[in-house]
């Protein structure tokens, strides 16, 4: 029996990339920048001043489509886990033949049992991350509640490979700062990833025949 198509599916199987281990998919547009949308055209009523209306209050806050605000990325996070269990039981019993008589025959130790049982675990689990620095973004899009959509993304092209960072989110006008910054704690449903690439990426991971093995290992 021919063993080529065999040797040939299991390099099939080796070069075949993990389905665990696949990338998060992000549509290309997810931290696109948004332009401002241009002014409508003037109506031609004879007035001198055409601008519209803005508030003494705000000053130069950011509130429109296209306004850039600063994020100041303040994430740290910490996480502890521990649990412990111990159990025991002990158990023994024993008789007395009689003295006479046919039980006679038998000592005392030939019917006296005992028993044991003992058990103890315990497990302990930490995580913590923090995440500093600084993103603009833009405003992508102002709802009628006064909330808005902010996304943008930084990226740094360094030696030795490109760090990029991205984050996208919900803030509200009231949060923003009068030099248009905010913090990260203050933006709902974010989005924050910090990726990179370039051979200092490449030495922290595991190889593609050693990410194989880890999978169909048994320990």
């Amino acid at each position: 029996m021919p063993r080529r198509p065999f040797k040939l599916a299991l390099i099939a199987l080796v070069l075949a990339p993990a389905p665990a281990l696949a990338k998060d998919k992000v549509a290309p547009d997810a931290f696109a920048v948004t332009m401002p949308a241009p002014p409508p055209a003037p109506p031609a009523n004879g007035a001198i001043f055409q601008g519209g209306y803005v508030p003494l209050t705000s000053g130069g806050r950011a509130g429109a489509v296209g306004d850039i605000i600063t994020i100041q990325l303040v994430e740290r996070t910490a996480a502890t886990k521990s649990n412990a269990a111990q159990t025991q039981r002990d158990g023994n019993i024993g008789l007395t033949p009689p003295a006479t008589g046919p039980l006679s025959l038998f000592n005392p130790s030939d019917v006296a049992m005992g028993g044991g049982q003992q058990f103890k675990g315990k497990g302990d689990a930490s995580q913590s991350n923090a995440l500093s620095g600084e993103v603009s973004v833009t405003i992508a899009e102002v709802y009628p509640n006064g909330t808005m959509l902010v996304k943008g993304e930084k990226l740094l092209t360094l030696n030795r490979g490109d760090e990029r960072v991205q984050i996208s989110g919900i803030v509200r006008a009231i949060d923003i700062g009068p030099d248009n910054r905010i913090l990260s704690t203050r933006v709902a449903n974010a989005h924050i990833r910090y990726v990179g690439k370039g051979e200092i990426a490449r030495a922290s991971k595991q190889g593609w025949l050693q990410r194989f093995f880890s999978i169909i290992s048994p320990f």
